[in-house]
């Protein structure tokens, strides 16, 4: 039987060009592994530098002596603080964020969101009250010296802004993480102004939420469609940016030449240090898929499954 000339040609497919824009997806979750490494260290950082040591205690005693010793009028825009009550907007967060996850059809998102508001702040109170220690020292300023080590205000304030973040649409989060992340600073200098914390108290209190967000973003996360590729430069931040912005604030509240020097410096250092940790928390967490529903769209799916391959 004749063949014919389009019978006789080859039968194989070419192989599929690879897209020029093609390159191996770096894995959101490595990120927020090492964020939440970097945390924890910087808590425990944070502890044995301001509160375990005399050096750390008289810089920051001097700052609360010099909060207790202010003209009440120079601290007026701390003064909301002192009206509010903790347990009342704890309360009427909890509500936002079940009618918030309720209004997108997503009750599991609010359960989720509820869970990882409550734990860091939990365990930041049995941290507090049970655990942690302050060792008596006697530098003169006449401070009380119960532990005040992590920051419930602190805590609460990080906490509630990263659940509220949990139950926006993604595309919502990072400006309102953003956003936010001026209010926590504010509590956090406030509770300096007002006499009620210590910077160190601050900073464990912002890093133990964060701590606590990035371990369960990285968990949900690593569930999801994720990349394989570790990005160094962000995961060398998550790492060590945390423990730096402790080490940085004690070099400058130890280095003051005044107590009024010093008061202001843990003011702004706090307020700093809270927003530096928001913005280092959202980068990674604002693209997580909380959601049992959410995730990538199947193309992302494809080209990360593509690209991981090559």
């Amino acid at each position: 039987m004749a063949v014919t000339f389009f019978e006789a040609l080859p039968t194989t497919r070419p192989a599929a060009a690879r897209h020029a824009l093609a390159v191996r997806a770096a894995s959101r979750t490595a990120v927020l592994v090492a964020n939440a490494v970097g945390f924890a260290a910087a808590f425990v950082v944070a502890y044995l530098l301001f509160v375990r040591t005399d050096a750390g205690q008289r810089a920051e005693n001097g700052v609360v002596h010099s909060a207790q010793s202010v003209v009440k009028s120079t601290v007026d825009w701390a003064a909301p603080l002192r009206s509010a009550d903790l347990v009342v907007g704890l309360g009427a967060a909890a509500i936002v964020l079940v009618v918030a996850a309720l209004a997108r059809g997503r009750f599991t998102l609010g359960v989720s969101a509820l869970l990882l508001l409550s734990a860091p702040l939990m365990v930041a109170q049995l941290l507090k009250l049970y655990v942690l220690e302050r060792p008596e020292i006697r530098d003169g300023f006449g401070v009380a010296g119960h532990n005040s080590f992590p920051s419930g205000h602190v805590s609460a304030a990080m906490a509630v802004l990263l659940a509220v973040a949990v139950v926006l649409p993604r595309r919502a989060r990072l400006p309102m993480l953003l956003t936010g992340a001026l209010g926590v600073g504010w509590v956090a200098a406030a509770t300096i102004a007002l006499g009620w914390h210590r910077l160190s108290d601050t900073l464990g209190g912002c890093a133990l939420v964060a701590t606590a967000f990035c371990a369960g973003g990285a968990l949900i996360s690593s569930r999801r469609p994720d990349g394989s590729r570790i990005p160094v430069v962000p995961v060398a931040l998550g790492l060590v940016t945390p423990v730096l912005l402790v080490l940085g604030g004690y070099a400058v509240l130890s280095s003051a030449t005044s107590e009024s020097a010093r008061f202001v410096a843990a003011m702004v250092l706090a307020a700093v240090s809270a927003v530096v940790v928001v913005v280092l928390v959202a980068l990674p967490l604002h693209k997580v898929g909380f959601d049992r529903r959410a995730g990538r769209s199947a193309r992302d799916r494809a080209l990360i499954a593509s690209a991981d391959r090559r």
